[in-house]
Formats: C-alpha cells, sequence, structure tokens
C-alpha cells in the first residue's frame, strides 16, 4: 500500500513533536514535511534532541501543502482556519488540534476565544470527532476537528451514563501537567511557581467549557451544563479528571461499572477498571489509553467517576492519529499499539 504522506504545521510545539514522535513510527505513513515558524532552516533534532537519527528533517515555511496527501495543524486558535481553506483547494486533507473546528457555534466561539470565524463556509465541511463516541459521524469530511484534552477524558467518562445524571449536578474536577499550557512561557507554569505546587486556575471560566458541554448535550440529547475546575498539576504530562453527579434512580456501584463495561467493550483504547481499582494517569502515560474507574457514595446518592488520559496523546497527537487512520479507512489502532510503561 502507497504510504500516507504527512505534513505537520506547528511541529515544533509540544503537540506538533508528539505528533512527529508517534508517526515515525506508523507503518503506513510517511512524514514528508515540518513545519515552523520559529525554528525554519533547523533540523527538528537540533530542537528535540530525542528525534536525532530518528528524524532529522529541516523544518520548512508554512508552504507544505503540495507535497502532502494529509495536513495535521497543531497552532493556537484563530491560525488553522487559513490552512484549512488553502488544504481545500488543493484537494489535502486537514486535522486540526486547535479550537478551530470544534464548537458548532461561531457565537460560542467569538465568546470564549475572542476571534470570529473568518469562513464560516469551511465549518460545514468538517466533522468534531472522539472516534470512541463520534466515528459514525465521519463521512468523508476533509476537516476534522480534533478534540481538546480536557474535553476527551470528561466525555469517555461521562458518555455512558450521562443520561443517569441529574440536571446541573455534574460536578468536573480535572488536573492536567503543564504540557497542556503549551510551549509558550507563562507565569504559572514556570518552575518555580508549578514546582511543589498544586492549584486551580481559570475556575468555571476555562474555554474549554463550551466544548465539553456541546459534547454531553448531544450525548444526552438536551443542554447539561457543568460546572469545570481545572488545576495545574507539576507533572510533564497526563489529566485525570474526576467526575461527580447525582443519579436519577436506583443505581449500584456494580450496575454502574457495567453499563460502562458494555458502552466500551469493543474499545481498544478505553479500560474500565475492576471495582476497587482507581484510574492513575502512570498507566496510561505515553500511550492512546483511557482508564476509566467507578465509584459510588451512597451517603449523597452521588457517582463519582476517575477518567485519565495522556494529555500529549489521547488529549492530541495519538487522538489526531486515531482520526487520521478512519480517515483514510486504515485500521484504527494502527499507529498506536504504545504500552504505558510501569514507571
Amino acid at each position: 500500500m502507497k504510504k500516507i504522506k504527512v505534513g505537520i504545521i506547528g511541529a515544533t510545539g509540544y503537540a506538533g513533536v508528539e505528533l512527529v514522535r508517534l508517526l515515525s513510527l506508523h507503518p503506513q505513513t510517511q512524514l514528508t514535511a515540518l513545519s515552523s515558524v520559529s525554528y525554519e532552516g533547523k533540523k527538528i533534532s537540533e530542537v528535540y534532541p530525542n528525534l536525532k537519527c530518528i528524524c532529522d528533517d529541516t523544518l520548512q515555511n508554512e508552504d507544505i501543502i503540495d507535497k502532502c496527501d494529509v495536513i495535521f495543524t497543531s497552532l493556537p486558535h484563530g491560525l488553522s482556519e487559513k490552512f484549512a481553506g488553502k488544504c481545500l483547494a488543493k484537494g489535502v486533507k486537514m486535522i486540526d488540534l486547535g479550537a478551530d473546528f470544534r464548537l458548532d457555534s461561531a457565537e460560542e466561539y467569538t465568546k470564549w476565544y475572542g476571534k470570529k470565524y473568518e469562513d464560516e463556509a469551511l465549518h460545514t465541511k468538517s466533522v468534531y470527532c472522539i472516534p470512541e463516541l463520534h466515528r459514525a459521524n465521519y463521512t468523508g469530511q476533509p476537516i476534522i476537528g480534533n478534540p481538546g484534552c480536557y474535553p476527551t477524558s470528561i466525555a469517555l467518562g461521562l458518555a455512558p451514563a450521562i443520561k443517569l445524571a441529574v440536571d446541573n449536578t455534574i460536578v468536573i474536577d480535572s488536573k492536567s501537567g503543564v504540557t497542556g499550557a503549551g510551549r509558550g512561557l507563562a507565569d504559572n507554569t514556570h518552575y518555580p511557581n508549578c514546582n511543589e505546587a498544586f492549584a486551580p486556575y481559570k475556575v468555571a471560566s476555562h474555554r474549554h467549557t463550551p466544548e465539553i458541554e456541546q459534547t454531553l448535550s448531544k450525548l444526552c440529547g438536551k443542554k447539561v451544563n457543568v460546572t469545570f475546575v481545572p488545576h495545574l498539576l507539576p507533572v510533564n504530562r497526563g489529566i485525570v479528571s474526576t467526575i461527580y453527579f447525582n443519579v436519577n434512580k436506583p443505581v449500584t456501584v456494580k450496575e454502574l461499572r457495567e453499563i460502562y463495561a458494555d458502552f466500551y467493550k469493543n474499545e481498544k483504547f478505553v479500560r474500565v477498571l475492576e471495582l476497587g481499582e482507581v484510574a492513575n494517569l502512570r498507566n496510561v502515560k505515553y500511550s492512546n489509553y483511557c482508564d476509566i474507574s467507578l465509584h459510588f457514595d451512597e451517603h449523597t446518592n452521588r457517582a463519582i467517576v476517575v477518567s485519565t488520559i495522556d494529555n500529549m496523546v489521547k488529549g492530541a497527537a495519538g487522538q489526531a492519529i486515531q482520526n487520521m487512520n478512519i480517515m483514510f479507512g486504515l485500521e484504527e489502532a494502527s499507529g498506536l499499539d504504545y504500552i504505558p510503561p510501569a514507571f
């Protein structure tokens, strides 16, 4: 089979270089062109020495679309739309790891991201896809909006039981490693400020909130509102989302686990843990797995779900590759058979 020619725009960001790491070992792809405005002319292995003798490609300018079958854009919000238009004009597919193709509503995008869609017609040619929940929605669209890391951990953690949740009782307490903030410098990710520290940020105002509510509302069939509070963990990678909600009918923790086990019985990358086990980010690092543990507080009639992923893999590059596999009709797990390390 002819290999798929892949280009990455924004290859030196954290998600971009994770794409390089994973795609370098994908059996059906060829890394054809890597783009970086900041490091144009340098080898990517000069920027990330772990890639030496594995990928020594020279970083190019943004004009790499003609060389590729598919482009991954790993860019801040507001920058991917123009590349989507160029890709469509040249018959090249695109997977966006940014926020530009995640929200259905242009008004919500403007409200939360402070920018407007420049070409709303492009958004009719895209599909948002968490593969385990939305693969049936992919019907050949040339653009896939890759979900955010927090929304992925939360949607996978809530999907089987969202219709059991009493309205407006969903509280989501998520913690992310520092790579979730991206490579840009920021005061709260400066080493002295995040090391030996732990605190929430953007309390009840994080930009992933509308994406979370949009996904859960579609799963539930009605409007779902949540309280979402993210925290910054002093670790490099990983997300743990602890999700609380009151149930609308009597259910035992055993029944709850059976609901999840049945929902995900055919999903390679979602592991529903046994009762008594607790999902731990250590057990999913560097992999495309999502681990889910189920708990129940009988005192308050409240279900507790713990969902954990690697924010750089299942929350970004790994899921994007999973979506690429769907887009090109490949085995969905192709290039993603990474076993998490034991420690």
